[in-house]
């Protein structure tokens, strides 16, 4: 029995290690749940670790919270022994559309995406800075994320290039506005190392908007910081997005 116990102990402390709840509130966005994933040797070592910031948190790691299947970021990073954090944002359910949208679309709406950037940078880095053993620092801080999550991360990369140094953009909805275009025109140099995947059985305009962002970034960017792929068949959804994380992974902190 005693046994049997001191196994239930580890075992519990070994899921607490690596999956960690909170919810912040804040003034922009009101009570927002974030959920951590840890490497599995956190508890076992006093190393600090680089930071992935994602969206849609509902999505990332369990197929009950989610609309549509889930990413399994958890599962496939453990099984990469992968060295990082991951951060995951719920997103704010009917708030959605506002919060991941930089610029507002005529039909659409939206348009409130700042103050949820700067919730994050203001406001949810300093306390993952805080409560875990991170890396600071642009190189060790990628941000990303799907469809308007993908959207929004390039934002934030634009916004705030001194916070972000890497970027994983999943099928971004560039359609949404061409402003995104224009602040990245007015970039004279990008530095953020950035994976860019789009689905060739996507909506008709995703492979073209993709490569006409490609065609700005090139001037932009060091050779070797921008990988751009193009899934055969590859659609809108999350199964996707869980097929592409591992590789997007590596590419981004392994090479």
């Amino acid at each position: 029995m005693r046994k049997i116990l001191i196994f239930l102990i580890v075992l519990f402390q070994a899921s607490f290690a690596q999956d960690r709840t909170f919810t912040v509130t804040s003034d922009a966005l009101g009570e927002r749940k974030i959920r951590v994933h840890l490497p599995e040797d956190y508890d076992e070592t006093n190393r600090r670790y680089p930071v992935i910031y994602l969206h849609d948190a509902q999505n990332l790691f369990d197929a009950k919270a989610s609309f549509a299947g889930e990413w399994r970021v958890d599962e496939t990073l453990d099984s990469l022994d992968a060295k990082v954090i991951v951060v995951g944002i719920e997103h704010g359910n009917d708030k959605r559309l506002m919060e991941l949208t930089p610029y507002p679309n005529p039909e659409h709406g939206g348009g409130g995406g700042k103050p949820y950037v700067d919730f994050i940078v203001n406001e949810l880095m300093p306390r993952i800075d805080r409560d875990f053993r991170t890396r600071r620092g642009r190189r060790h801080t990628a941000i990303g994320g799907s469809s308007l999550g993908a959207l929004m991360s390039w934002y934030a990369v634009l916004e705030h290039p001194r916070i972000f140094g890497k970027a994983l953009l999943f099928s971004p909805s560039l359609w949404y506005s061409d402003d995104i275009y224009l602040l990245t025109q007015k970039q004279k140099r990008i530095r953020a190392r950035t994976y860019l995947l789009v689905g060739d059985s996507e909506s008709k305009g995703m492979v073209p908007d993709a490569q006409r962002l490609v065609n700005m970034l090139q001037p932009r960017m060091r050779a070797g910081d921008l990988k751009f792929t193009i899934v055969p068949g590859g659609k809108h959804n999350e199964k996707l997005w869980a097929a592409s994380f591992a590789k997007a992974y590596l590419w981004l902190f392994e090479n």
